[in-house]
């Protein structure tokens, strides 16, 4: 009973959010190099230039003007650009991860520092960073988790080939993974493709120029191409790999037991399943085909699109969690936040500052229905608690509330493979270490078990520092999840 002997507890993390080194040794602009930090009450923006030549700046999740291309402003301060410094601190924080225990660490490859333009000119350098990065884990026998897109795309393929809605960055992609599963075939077995696809729409997040419905709708299908071609070039070149998919899954319950919103929770939920279904029974499922067609929506389908992606389903399901949420027809319900999109307020659960619905349930739930309907190993690459954590005179945070927050979701997460079967692989908590926020810019919003001397506007000594729930989740997996107190 209880978790696999060999079930891999870690930490995740984002190169966009954590790595820094903007424009290091040969690294090339990503689209969240132009993106500036945030707030609560004040949104992020994407910067950029006109094809006027005028700097202006959009909301992020706003389309950039045709011709227009990204731009960095020398008098504005980026997050990315610095984060929290794991560039030149990876020695360090990987000691810290190793004290800790981690079996394993999640983190991203940055595609513009391997391939600073993301044609087909290789950084050696970019490669001999994660080279380094890779030593150093494996030296302390921890696995590395890498996902390999994250959120972002190298600026010269958003400003001069509109992203992922052009055919030819599929090629362009394959060829980064080719790249890096040769270079690191001997030292990464784990990986992701894309991180939670089903959030990726925007300019900042694959480049495309347009909010229209059948762009985002091309660009997907060049993404499950892409993918499906890398998970069946990865097998070739290690038969040992594991290659998974990534998703944001929020799963909303019916708010009253009315037949309209059980029918509307099933159909909301088709946006999530959608992106899974895909990747893992390798087609388009009917009701997204139907969609099209009530829009009119007609994709460009080139021959061989749709073998290529019955022919490379993933291995396993990595998702993030972080909350749930309801559905309802009701439209005159509170709306709160939540990871990446707004939400209707579940009456029956507290929330985070951030509004966040705090449902440890709701993970057992999300297993369930996860595995019931794809049969694949499941790996939970994402969960944690956002807060403001205060440093006492003496040094010490004392974030109780992040532990209270983790020992629930974690004995949730036992029972779901205790009672239900679910076939669990790992866990990796997010931002084991803190690290930008990516939904507001913020390091006010902190989910580490590490605390990071940074603050908001890019000021500190970067100095790292344990907080009171380091020692508790290393107590966790030295018992593999036994001793929760």
């Amino acid at each position: 009973m209880g978790f696999r002997k060999d079930f891999l507890w870690g930490g995740a993390t984002a190169a966009n959010q954590y790595e820094g080194g903007y424009l290091s040794d040969g690294k090339g602009l990503s689209t969240l190099d132009a993106i500036t930090g945030g707030s609560h009450t004040k949104p992020r923006m994407i910067t950029f230039k006109t094809k006027e030549g005028e700097i202006k700046s959009i909301t992020r999740e706003s389309p950039l003007p045709e011709g227009a291309v990204g731009y960095i402003d020398p008098n504005i301060y980026y997050p990315s650009h610095v984060a929290t410094d794991f560039y030149n601190h990876y020695k360090e924080d990987i000691a810290l991860f190793a004290q800790m225990g981690f079996k394993c660490f999640r983190l991203s490859t940055s595609w513009s520092r391997i391939v600073p333009n993301g044609m087909y000119d290789v950084n050696e350098k970019g490669l001999e960073f994660y080279d380094n990065v890779f030593d150093e884990c494996l030296k302390y026998g921890i696995e590395p988790i890498v996902t390999i897109n994250h959120f972002d795309i190298p600026m010269y393929l958003a400003d001069h080939y509109d992203g992922w809605a052009n055919r030819e960055v599929i090629d362009f992609f394959v060829f980064f993974c080719e790249t890096i599963f040769n270079r690191y075939k001997d030292k990464v077995k784990y990986w992701m493709t894309f991180n939670e696809i089903n959030f990726l729409r925007s300019w900042t997040q694959i480049g495309i120029h347009s909010n229209d419905e059948s762009v985002k709708a091309q660009s997907w299908l060049h993404m499950f191409v892409a993918s499906a071609k890398v998970v069946q070039l990865g097998h070739k070149i290690n038969e040992n790999f594991k290659i998974g998919m990534m998703i944001a899954y929020i799963p909303t319950y019916a708010l009253t037991c009315k037949p309209q919103d059980n029918l509307d929770n099933v159909l909301h939920m088709h946006d999530t399943y959608f992106f899974m279904d895909v990747q893992c029974k390798g087609k388009y499922p009917n009701y997204k085909l139907k969609e099209y067609e009530r829009k009119g929506i007609k994709l460009d389908i080139c021959e061989n699109d749709l073998e290529e992606i019955a022919k490379g389903t993933v291995d396993y399901i990595g998702y993030s969690y972080y909350m749930s949420s309801v559905w309802t027809t009701d439209k005159d319900v509170e709306v709160t936040g939540g990871n990446q999109v707004n939400t209707y307020k579940n009456p029956y659960l507290e929330v985070s500052d951030w509004g966040w619905g705090i449902d440890a349930l709701g993970l057992r739930y999300s297993l369930n229905e996860i595995y019931d309907r794809y049969g694949l190993p499941v790996f939970i690459v994402e969960n944690g608690f956002g807060a403001v954590d205060k440093v006492e005179e003496d040094g010490s945070i004392n974030d109780d509330y992040r532990i209270d927050y983790f020992r629930k979701h974690i004995q949730a997460m036992k029972d779901a493979v205790e009672i239900d079967g679910v076939d669990l692989i790992g866990y990796t908590p997010w931002g084991c270490i803190d690290i930008v926020s990516a939904g507001t810019g913020e390091m006010k919003k902190r989910y580490g078990f590490i605390y990071v001397d940074m603050d908001d506007q890019g000021n500190g000594s970067l100095k790292r520092s344990k907080k009171k729930s380091f020692n508790w989740y290393k107590k966790v997996i030295e018992s593999n999840g036994e001793d929760l107190d």
